[in-house]
């Protein structure tokens, strides 16, 4: 199967501040472009599936109102609104904006089984999300403040 965006496929994108879903064409991009429009943080966190270190996002204490876009493409991925304190040190949050703007599958890595959560317009690697968050969804999407950008509403 294509890659999205390969062959100009359209994927549906839901935007928060519109309330509509739209079709979009996939963001993809050389390391070389992602290194130059990103800190190397946010490279390292979106690009190389890197975390930062629990309670030092400037996102996972944050109590302001908006909507949380991912750092690469500018999607919206979260509503302040379903944001919540999970004392794990990250920004959490119990729903995506919609399923249409998140991709998720098995990671793996570091000996552990995990959902891993990309975007799903670009493929940034966002965190990962578990089955211990409150209702009404009973997730928790535990994200790098480093994969995400803050529209104050």
């Amino acid at each position: 199967m294509d890659r999205p965006g390969k062959t100009g496929q359209l994927i549906p994108i839901y935007n928060a501040r519109s309330g509509r879903t739209e079709e979009v064409v996939p963001v993809i991009k050389t390391d070389a472009e992602w290194k130059a429009q990103l800190t190397s943080e946010q490279f390292q966190v979106a690009r190389k599936q890197g975390t930062e270190y629990a309670f030092t996002g400037k996102y996972h204490a944050s109590k302001e109102h908006g909507i949380y876009s991912c750092i690469c493409c500018g999607t919206n991925l979260f509503l302040s609104d379903t944001k919540f304190d999970s004392g794990t040190g990250w920004p959490s949050f119990y729903a995506p904006v919609s399923p249409l703007n998140i991709s998720t599958h098995t990671d793996n890595s570091g000996g552990m089984k995990r959902t891993e959560v990309l975007c799903a317009r670009c493929g940034a690697h966002l965190g990962h999300v578990f089955d211990d968050g409150p209702k009404p969804t009973g997730k928790r999407y535990c994200m790098n403040s480093a994969a995400l950008d803050f529209l104050k509403t």
